[in-house]
């Protein structure tokens, strides 16, 4: 079972986010076939989308992050919620490229130039969107140049995901750590140190490491503490009368026109690859309570 350890640590001057995600990379994976390109893409959008979710503070927030590309990839969207309930999708699930110069998975290569955009609905009259580029496009970095341009919040971001030859997710997982106002010299530079010890996170999951033993291998001179444990899962939360909302959408013109074709339709959602059938019937009754809506 994937979850989120969430930590502080140098007497509160950090705040740390570790999550162990192969479960919900593979999930994902597994609904949309995405290629071993874009399950890494995908899979550290969904990690770093998890992590942030955790960071929301009522049940209600939402989380989106949107990432815009000139690609082949043709962009990614993550939502999730405090409760990190993370779903998402690849615009273009198929992109197939040689590893990078590092024989690494090209998820930079497959993103190209682009912007990345994260929303946040947390019961304002209007959401917070900040948007900043890409600056790599490898996800992780681009994450941490939007929380010091965004949120003027000094941020180290490690995404990672370990594919196995049959090309299901063998390692996945991240962390966030964030320096609070007023974090002194000190503690900079010991975090510094410490990060510069690992190669990779991938590296370290696939050695066996725990979020736990994470925290303790970068943390533990410092002093942390956990505050609490948080399950993640992919998981959407559509249903039949959301998808029958997107129908109702499109106009009174269009669904006429379906019902004198006479034809089932089908809708399926973005996230999860749900199908969902409407009848005539059905489409009859969305406009029969769209009238009835007008008339109030």
């Amino acid at each position: 079972m994937d979850y989120i350890l969430r930590a502080t640590a140098a007497d509160n001057q950090i705040r740390a986010f570790v999550i162990n995600s192969r479960d919900l990379v593979e999930e994902a994976r597994s609904i949309h076939n995405t290629s071993p390109v874009m399950t890494a893409a995908l899979g550290r959008l969904l990690t770093a989308g998890a992590m942030m979710g955790c960071m929301l503070k009522n049940e209600e927030d939402i989380l989106t992050l949107s990432i815009q590309c000139d690609g082949e990839a043709k962009g990614l969207l993550v939502t999730a919620d405090n409760s990190v309930k993370v779903r998402g999708y690849a615009n273009n699930p198929d992109v197939m490229l040689p590893p990078n110069s590092k024989g690494k998975l090209d998820v930079a290569g497959a993103l190209g130039l682009g912007v990345l955009s994260v929303v946040k609905d947390i019961g304002l009259k209007a959401p917070y969107n900040g948007q900043t580029i890409l600056v790599t496009s490898e996800i992780a970095e681009d994450i941490t140049y939007y929380f010091a341009t965004s949120e003027q919040t000094p941020s180290a971001v490690a995404l990672g995901v370990l594919m196995n030859r049959d090309n299901t997710v063998r390692q996945a997982g991240g962390f966030i750590f964030q320096l609070m106002p007023g974090a002194n010299e000190e503690v900079i530079v010991e975090l510094e140190k410490a990060l510069n010890s690992v190669n990779s996170i991938t590296s370290l999951l696939d050695e066996g490491y725990t979020p736990e033993m994470i925290l303790e291998k970068l943390l533990g001179h410092l002093g942390y503490q956990i505050l609490d444990t948080v399950p993640a899962e992919f998981k959407c939360n559509c249903s039949k009368e959301r998808v029958s909302n997107a129908l109702a959408a499109i106009g009174r013109k269009d669904l006429e026109e379906i019902i004198e074709d006479g034809e089932d339709i089908e809708m399926s959602c973005h996230f999860c690859n749900q199908n969902y059938i409407f009848n005539v019937d059905d489409v009859k009754t969305l406009i029969e309570n769209s009238d009835r809506m007008k008339s109030k």
